[in-house]
C-alpha cells in the first residue's frame, strides 16, 4: 500500500494537504518536535486538527522527534496523554526514552521511528520492530535498491521521504 503523508505546520497547511489528497499528515505540537520552524499546534488546536482529518478519513501523526532530557519527561508525558486523548493515529519518535514514555502513557497509539533515528539497514528496522514500533521512516540517504531490499524483508511498515534529502515542504 502507498500512503501520501504530508507535513502540516499550521491549520492552513493541514487543510491544503487534506484537500489535495493526503492520506495522512504529520505535525508538531508543543516543544518536543523538530518542526520548530512551523507554526505548530497547541493541544487545543491539535484536537481540532484531528477532528478535521478524521471526518475526512485522514490520519494524524504527531512528531515527538526530539531528544528528551530527564527533567522534561513529565511535560512530554502530559503532551503524549493529551495527544492520545485527541485521537492522534501515531507518534513519530527519535529518542529511545520517548518510545518508553509513549508506551507507558498511550499504549494503544502506534509508534513510528523517525528518519532522525538514521535507520539505514534491515537489522536497524528489525531492532525498531523489537522495540514495538509499527513503522520506520528510513534514512533519507538510501538508494532505491537499498529501500527495495529493506522493504521486501521488513517485519513492519516502511516510510520514505519522496522529495529528497532535505526536510522541506
Amino acid at each position: 500500500m502507498i500512503e501520501l503523508l504530508a507535513p502540516a505546520g499550521s491549520m492552513e497547511a493541514l487543510r491544503a494537504a487534506v484537500q489535495n489528497g493526503a492520506n495522512a499528515v504529520y505535525l508538531g505540537c508543543g516543544a518536543f518536535n523538530a518542526r520548530q520552524g512551523a507554526k505548530n499546534f497547541t493541544p487545543q488546536t491539535l484536537t481540532e486538527a484531528v477532528k478535521y482529518c478524521h471526518v475526512r478519513n485522514v490520519q494524524v501523526h504527531l512528531t515527538l522527534n526530539t531528544l528528551v532530557s530527564d527533567k522534561e519527561t513529565a511535560e512530554a508525558t502530559t503532551l503524549i496523554r493529551q495527544a492520545a486523548a485527541s485521537g492522534v493515529d501515531a507518534f513519530i519518535v527519535q529518542d529511545l526514552g520517548m518510545i518508553n514514555l509513549c508506551k507507558a502513557a498511550a499504549p494503544d497509539v502506534p509508534i513510528h521511528g523517525s528518519t532522525q533515528m538514521t535507520i539505514h539497514s534491515l537489522p536497524g528496522v528489525q531492532l525498531c520492530a523489537a522495540w514495538g514500533m509499527s513503522r520506520v521512516v528510513l534514512s533519507r540517504e538510501l538508494s532505491r535498491e537499498e529501500i527495495r531490499y529493506i522493504t521486501a524483508n521488513s517485519p513492519i511498515e516502511i516510510e520514505v521521504f519522496a522529495h529528497g534529502a532535505l526536510c522541506m515542504g
